[in-house]
C-alpha cells in the first residue's frame, strides 16, 4: 500500500511548570526536540501547522521566530483536538505537493501565568453569548451536565467514572514527569472534593505548562531516517453543535469522526491495540470509548470499571503516560500529548510497565471545545509498518 506521510517526529516538553520559559520559547525548545528526534534539521521544514496557543500573530510569528522558509502554513484553531487536525491536514498537504517536511507545535504556560483558573471575558462578537451568557457556563460544570445527563439515562455512576481516574493513575506512577503520580483508589476519588455534580476534584484533570510537537514527511525522506516507519491509516474529523438546545448530552462528535476514520482505514474497534484520549474530565473518556464502537451506548460504565483501561490487565490500555487526569495537560490543549504517547507505544519506547507488546495500531482522539455545546472531534489511526 502507498501511503502518502509518515510520522517520523515526536517530542513532548518534561515541564510542567515554565516559570521562566515564554510562550515562544517553548515552542521552539518542542520544535528542536521534535526535529532531532526524526534526525532533521529545521532548514527542510517547508510546512509549519499551529492552533491559537501561539501569541502574536500565530503562525507568522512563529515562523519568523524560527526562522524557517515554508512554502505552506495552517493555523486552523478548534482547541484541544487543533494538534491531531493539523496532522490529518499535514499528510492531506505532503500528498498534494505542498510540502515534504511538516512541523506541528502546541505549547503554552498557562500555570505559571495562572490565567487557567480566570474566566476569560466573553467575547460579545460571539452569537452564542446573548443565549449562553446569562447562565454563567464553566468548563466544569458544562462537562458535568453531559456527566449527569449519562447517570440519568443509563445508570452511570460515579464510582464507574472513577475507575478512568484508577487507571491513569495506575499508568502515572511510571511517568517521572507526571504531575499526579500516586495511585488512587475508586474511594478516594469519590472522597475528593465535589467541584460540580457529580464530578469530583480527581475527575478533572490538571493544569500545566509545556508542549509538544511532531513531524510529518514524505515517504522518500521518512525511509530515509533511521526511525520506525509510522503512517496515519486513517483520519476524520466532525463537529456538533447545540443545534438551537435540541441536543443530546450522551453523545460527542467523536460519534461521527470515529466511524469515517475506520472507514478510512479499513479497521474496526476490534483492530485496535492502544488508545490515547482526550481527558479533560473522566465523563470525556467514558463517552469517547461508546462513540468510538469499543462499548454500546450506555456501556461506557461497566466496560471502564475493574480495570479494564489499565495496561497489562484490561483489553484496552489507554493514556499509559497518565494523560491529561495525572500526567499534564499543556495550554489546556490535550491533543499534541495523546499523539506523542501513541507514538511511543507504537515505537516500543512507552515505559516497560505500560508498553503494550507488539502494539501496532492506535487509536487518537481529541476534543476541541466543550460537550454540552459546540465542538470538533478529531480521529486518528495510526500504524506501525
Amino acid at each position: 500500500m502507498n501511503y502518502p506521510a509518515f510520522l517520523v517526529g515526536a517530542y513532548e516538553h518534561p515541564i510542567r511548570k515554565a516559570d521562566h520559559l515564554t510562550v515562544m520559547q517553548l515552542h521552539a525548545q518542542v520544535a528542536k526536540g521534535a526535529l532531532e528526534d526524526a534526525g532533521l534539521d529545521k532548514s527542510q521544514v517547508d510546512g509549519y501547522f499551529c492552533a491559537g496557543d501561539v501569541p502574536g500573530l500565530g503562525a507568522a510569528s512563529m515562523i519568523e521566530y524560527l526562522n524557517l522558509r515554508v512554502r505552506h502554513v495552517d493555523s486552523t484553531e478548534c482547541g484541544g483536538s487543533a494538534p491531531i487536525v493539523h496532522v490529518a491536514h499535514a499528510v492531506q498537504a505532503i500528498a498534494a505537493g505542498r510540502c515534504k517536511v511538516a512541523l506541528v507545535t502546541m505549547a503554552g504556560r498557562p500555570r505559571a501565568a495562572r490565567s487557567a483558573i480566570r474566566l476569560r471575558p466573553p467575547d460579545l462578537d460571539s452569537p452564542e453569548v446573548a443565549f449562553e451568557q446569562p447562565y454563567r457556563p464553566v468548563t466544569q460544570n458544562m462537562y458535568a451536565l453531559a456527566a449527569r445527563r449519562h447517570f440519568h439515562e443509563f445508570g452511570t455512576t460515579s464510582s464507574q467514572l472513577a475507575w478512568i481516574k484508577v487507571a491513569a493513575s495506575h499508568h502515572a506512577q511510571h511517568n517521572e514527569h507526571a504531575m499526579l503520580r500516586q495511585v488512587v483508589t475508586v474511594d478516594e476519588v469519590l472522597d475528593s472534593p465535589l467541584v460540580a455534580d457529580p464530578l469530583h476534584k480527581l475527575d478533572c484533570c490538571v493544569i500545566s505548562d509545556g508542549g509538544g510537537a511532531v513531524v510529518v514527511a514524505a515517504p522518500e525522506i521518512a525511509r530515509s531516517l533511521r526511525r520506525p516507519l509510522i503512517v496515519v491509516r486513517g483520519m476524520a474529523e466532525a463537529q456538533k453543535n447545540s443545534v438551537a438546545g435540541c441536543v443530546d448530552l450522551t453523545y460527542t462528535a467523536t460519534a461521527l469522526s470515529g466511524p469515517q476514520a475506520f472507514a478510512d482505514a479499513g479497521l474496526g474497534p476490534q483492530d485496535i491495540q492502544y488508545v490515547s484520549l482526550y481527558d479533560s474530565f473522566t465523563i470525556t473518556v467514558l463517552l469517547q470509548l461508546e462513540d468510538l464502537g469499543f462499548c454500546a451506548k450506555g456501556a461506557g460504565g461497566p466496560f471502564v470499571s475493574g480495570g479494564n483501561l489499565i495496561s497489562g490487565v484490561g483489553s484496552l490500555p489507554f493514556n499509559t503516560d497518565g494523560g491529561g487526569l495525572c500526567n499534564n495537560h499543556p495550554a489546556n490543549r490535550g491533543g499534541m500529548t495523546k499523539m506523542i504517547e501513541a507514538v511511543r507505544q507504537l515505537r516500543g519506547e512507552a515505559h516497560p510497565a505500560v508498553q503494550v507488546a507488539g502494539c501496532r495500531l492506535a487509536l487518537v482522539n481529541g476534543i476541541g471545545g466543550s460537550i454540552a455545546t459546540r465542538h470538533t472531534a478529531a480521529t486518528m489511526i495510526m500504524e506501525r509498518l
